[in-house]
């Protein structure tokens, strides 16, 4: 097996879609030795922000001295880019060895294993290998039937906040969601708990008290004054004086709030983490597509705002700017709520440019036009990501506003090569 035989193995395993349950994964690993018993985890769920607070810990342990890996998903632009070990991507001949590996193992499966479940079984099976000192997971969808929780109990959860997002799969209230989301508390491990409404947040906890699993939340008093440039955001946390944050955004304040008590979390059990790994981490962590900034002159912004929350968080940021109006090119899924999506951008959006991103999930850049025409918004429906930005690039200049590209992560990789 070469490199892109490999990938096509992966994408071949695409086309059986989404299928939650434990069942194969748990095959497919006992089949491999159960790799993922083998290394100490960091487990991460939650509707926004787990990408962000996943990248800020990777960090903090990597600064600590720890060899620590990172699964996320979906990739942005090349499949490697979900498992890292110390920031830094699988490379390319050992994906092929765990693929190939895993390949002979699922052959022999009645019921084969999906893309998600192969992408999280040569996780576990390169941080087992590497052999990392600890690992984060993010789950992919949910977290009681994701295939990431298939290992035990980890060290610490992490749960960075409750909304309505894959209701047809998750279910359509808060109380739903959240028991699919808190699948993921296990019997004595300490759970995180970011802020969320107190329906959603009720049941995490009693879930948590039937677990043994102490549940530490997030105490958002301790940060204040967050101002964001273009540079990044700035606020004070208690008790560390103020901090550098690369990361743009008010919401990144808080996803920062949430990766510092995760780690003095897990100091408190026992994983050493200086101060200093902490302040280290947050000026110098990286995560793509998060308010990204491509380009300062002209100015575009991708985010990777596709819900309501998101959009509202983008909207603020961007306020916070004081930038008031914008071109938008945007693409999302049709399982979204685009309707309250919409709604959220509507205000600041001088015209929108509705692009379809690359997936068989994705919304009509039609029907994402005719949402954003009742709202009263001069928009354009374009069939592909790159004629979207081409026109909506065009059109910024000539107003000599700032370019905003939000929506799916789908879009990213294409749009970055543009």
């Amino acid at each position: 097996m070469n490199y892109k035989e490999a990938l096509k193995y992966i994408e071949t395993a695409g086309l059986l879609g989404s299928k939650p349950g434990l069942k194969r994964i748990r095959e497919l690993c006992f089949l491999l030795g159960n790799p993922q018993e083998k290394v100490k985890y960091v487990h991460v769920a939650g509707t926004n922000g787990k990408g962000s607070v996943c990248a800020i810990l990777c960090e903090t342990l990597k600064a600590a001295g720890y060899k620590t890996g990172l699964y996320t998903s979906p990739h942005l632009r090349f499949f490697e880019e979900r498992i890292k070990i110390n920031g830094e991507a699988i490379p390319e001949n050992r994906l092929v060895e765990i693929i190939e590996k895993i390949k002979n193992c699922a052959d022999g499966m009645d019921d084969k294993p999906t893309e998600f479940e192969i992408a999280t079984a040569a996780a576990f099976v390169y941080f087992c290998e590497e052999n990392c000192d600890i690992a984060i997971l993010e789950t992919g969808l949910g977290g009681r039937l994701d295939a990431t929780n298939v290992i035990g109990s980890p060290v610490l959860s992490v749960i960075t906040g409750i909304a309505l997002d894959h209701t047809a799969i998750l279910g359509d209230t808060l109380e739903k969601i959240a028991r699919e989301k808190g699948g993921i508390i296990k019997d004595g491990a300490p759970l995180v708990l970011a802020e969320c409404r107190p329906d959603a947040a009720n049941v995490l906890e009693d879930i948590a008290r039937d677990k043994n699993a102490p549940v530490i939340k997030v105490n958002y008093k301790r940060k204040s004054n967050v101002s964001v440039s273009l540079k990044g955001t700035r606020f004070n946390f208690e008790p560390y004086g103020e901090i550098a944050l690369s990361l743009i955004g008010l919401y990144q304040a808080d996803n920062a709030s949430t990766a510092i008590t995760a780690a003095e979390a897990l100091e408190s059990g026992g994983v050493k983490i200086p101060k200093e790994a902490i302040r280290h981490a947050l000026k110098n962590v990286r995560w793509q597509a998060r308010f990204e900034i491509l380009s300062e002159n002209p100015l575009v912004i991708y985010d990777g705002a596709h819900n309501p929350q998101g959009a509202k968080a983008l909207i603020n940021t961007l306020g916070e700017l004081n930038i008031g109006k914008a071109v938008f090119v945007s693409g999302v899924m049709k399982d979204k709520d685009y309707l309250l999506f919409a709604k959220a951008l509507s205000p600041v959006a001088k015209k929108v440019f509705a692009v379809a991103p690359r997936s068989p999930r994705a919304l009509a850049p039609e029907k994402l036009a005719g949402v954003f025409k009742s709202l009263g918004v001069n928009t354009a429906a374009y069939k592909t990501v790159s004629e979207g930005v081409v026109a909506a690039a065009n059109f910024a200049k000539k107003e000599n506003l700032p370019l905003i590209i939000c929506g799916s992560l789908y879009m990213y990789g294409e749009v970055k090569h543009f």
